[in-house]
């Protein structure tokens, strides 16, 4: 089958951003002049994904209001006669079918998917992380996988083996060049007894079996429903992909991550780059960085 259904996890608190995210959601925090899961949202856009599941939380209203229509506002934008910014506003409520549920309790990443069971149903789906933003396709490289195997399908980044502790962990086998097979995947392991220093990030593509194992799944490290642990039971009732991805990755929930996105979108925009660059290069040379 296709894979034409996306959910998008957008339930977390945001704490490593506070206070900026005391009131606004950290999904909505903007990149340059577009929020966060925006970026998200058209990426699985371009991947074919026509209906997309918000996992959202209290707190997150603006979410949901940045993707409906905005009447007054597109009537006072054509008053002015600035039709390009009409149409651009009105381009975002018409970007997917757009669907949105409340993940009522901070159960953990597992939970939230397992929330989207009824709306998914046997369909094989997309996860993308709402605080991830990927510089290349990535997502249309791993449905590729998927329809070739029909099997789920993780992306893996090599990290720092110090840093494998904030991540799942995986034992690869390879299968092809950027493919292995996941043998098996630990959560935030200690980075001395980690299988590999290939971490999961944030884009899936999943079989629906996934969630009779999320069902299964007990809470685990932090006490949450951990996504991770559903990956792992699965990788024993069927095969699971790995698709190494060595491209651009922003955590926008770290800020040294956001900072960098601000940057290098900034200056590949053609309305701003030549602009921005110049004033960069300008920066660097005031402050003596090199």
């Amino acid at each position: 089958m296709p894979v034409t259904k996306a959910v998008i996890p957008a339930a977390g608190l945001g704490t490593r951003f506070l206070p900026a995210t005391k009131a606004q959601p950290k999904e909505m925090l903007p990149i340059v002049d577009k929020p966060a899961i925006q970026y998200v949202v058209e990426e699985a856009v371009a991947a074919g994904i026509t209906d997309i599941l918000i996992i959202t939380g209290r707190g997150k209203r603006s979410i949901e209001d940045h993707f409906d229509r905005s009447f007054e506002l597109e009537h006072w934008l054509e008053l002015k006669g600035d039709t390009a910014k009409r149409d651009a506003v009105k381009a975002i409520s018409d970007i997917a079918d757009i669907h949105y549920i409340r993940q009522k309790q901070p159960l953990g990443l597992g939970h939230a998917v397992l929330t989207a069971e009824r709306h998914v149903g046997a369909n094989p789906f997309a996860v993308l992380l709402g605080d991830d933003i990927i510089g290349e396709p990535l997502l249309n490289r791993m449905i590729g996988v998927y329809e070739r195997y029909g099997r789920s399908v993780i992306a893996l980044q090599e990290v720092p083996q110090e840093e494998i502790r904030f991540y799942g962990a995986v034992e690869p086998e390879n299968v092809e060049e950027n493919l292995v097979k996941v043998l098996d995947i630990v959560e935030k392991p200690d980075p001395a007894a980690a299988p590999s220093n290939l971490a999961a990030i944030g884009r899936y593509v999943f079989t629906p079996e996934i969630f009779g194992e999320l069902r299964r799944t007990t809470p685990g490290v932090g006490g949450e429903i951990q996504l991770t642990d559903a990956i792992r039971a699965l990788t024993k009732a069927q095969a699971v992909y790995g698709y190494l991805f060595e491209g651009i990755r922003y955590d926008i929930g770290k800020k040294i991550d956001y900072l960098r996105a601000t940057v290098e979108i900034g200056i590949d925009r053609e309305d701003l780059g030549e602009e921005f660059r110049e004033f960069l290069a300008e920066f660097v040379t005031r402050r003596k960085l090199v």
